[in-house]
């Protein structure tokens, strides 16, 4: 048995990534003057850089912690298709289920960030260039196809649902196929939790948990409302264990034992950099520790621990193997909520 401190080896587990492909472009400036033009400050150029989102930074995350890696998913014949296609192939990510379909655009969020010399860069606006229509049916059948070769041959799946139309029914129904099968099966929502019912793990933020139940992101502030609505999503969507990232105020985890739910603080320093791709980074640890025979409680553990080591550094980061072994603290174990148990029961 593994001790509470040690983290698995997944260098032996086979994992498939399904769902929405994004490019994160991030363009970096200097204020230098007051416009002549209008009340605006003149940022001057200093360098851009291209990274992977959605989808495709859950794939390098899972690949970053030493994992045989597909990734199945669809991007645009255009110059920003081809990009993300590269930096996959860069990290060694298995990129042959992913395929590049004429008249879809490639969601890119541009990140543009400014800062005096001297200073930490931060996000000053972004602008998301997206596609006009959901990924074509012909690409979603696809996915759909290539996800039902696996049955059998993988230890786990992650679909990751970004909310441009590639997670449907049909991908849903293979999905569920690859959990009768064995696998390990984890659906990162953005609002359909119906879609993957009886997932082994699901896992929202807070704003997704909200609107998955009708209530706003404030009602969110009191946690006996985050214990309502993970329990009737538990009764409608039925997954083994549901993970909720609360952002600064840690995670917390759900099941049919755990109705309470167990809590996690945040790990890492107080002073966050950049949260961009913190959630995939999450969601792929928690997938692989789970795959690995942890319980969720300690599956949780690793996750909040790989968390904490992306949101220290610019852009959709990940976290290696080696940096969360290096980085997961003796601490005690996660903490049960025995009041709201009680009340519970």
């Amino acid at each position: 048995m593994l001790t509470p401190n040690v983290v698995p080896d997944f260098t032996a587990l086979r994992v498939a990534v399904a769902g929405d492909l994004i490019v994160d472009r991030y363009v970096y400036a200097r204020p230098t003057r007051l416009s002549r033009e209008a009340p605006v400050i003149v940022m001057r150029h200093a360098g851009e850089e291209l990274g992977a989102g959605g989808a495709a930074n859950v794939a390098r995350n899972l690949c970053a912690l030493g994992t045989r890696t597909t990734l199945i998913g669809t991007v645009g014949r255009d110059a920003m298709g081809r990009e993300l296609i590269r930096l996959l192939e860069t990290d060694e990510v298995s990129v042959e289920a992913v395929h590049s379909s004429v008249g879809y655009t490639t969601p890119t969020k541009t990140r543009i960030l400014g800062a005096e010399p001297g200073r930490t860069m931060h996000q000053v606006l972004r602008i998301d260039r997206e596609p006009d229509h959901p990924v074509p049916l012909e690409e979603r059948e696809r996915v759909a196809r290539d996800l039902r070769t696996l049955e059998g041959r993988i230890d786990a799946l992650l679909v990751s649902d970004y909310g441009y139309g590639l997670v449907d029914e049909n991908v849903g129904a293979a999905a569920r196929r690859i959990r009768d099968a064995g696998g390990v099966v984890v659906l990162d929502p953005r609002a359909d939790f119906e879609l993957l019912s009886g997932a082994t793990a699901m896992t929202p933020n807070l704003a997704e948990l909200a609107n998955a139940v009708g209530k706003s992101i404030d009602q969110m502030a009191d946690f006996s409302e985050v214990v309502r609505a993970a329990n009737e999503l538990l009764e409608r969507a039925r997954p083994e264990w549901l993970l909720v990232t609360m952002g600064n105020r840690g995670m917390a985890l759900f099941s049919e034992e755990e109705r309470a739910g167990v809590t996690t603080r945040p790990a890492g320093a107080e002073s966050v950099i950049d949260v961009s791709g913190a959630g995939d980074t999450a969601a792929a640890v928690f997938t692989l520790a789970l795959a690995a025979g942890l319980e969720g409680p300690r599956a949780m553990r690793l996750a909040n621990t790989a968390a904490g080591v992306v949101v220290m550094e610019h852009g959709t980061a990940v976290c290696p193997l080696s940096t969360l072994r290096s980085t997961l603290p003796v601490a005690p174990q996660p903490s049960r909520n025995t009041a709201v148990a009680a009340e519970l029961r």
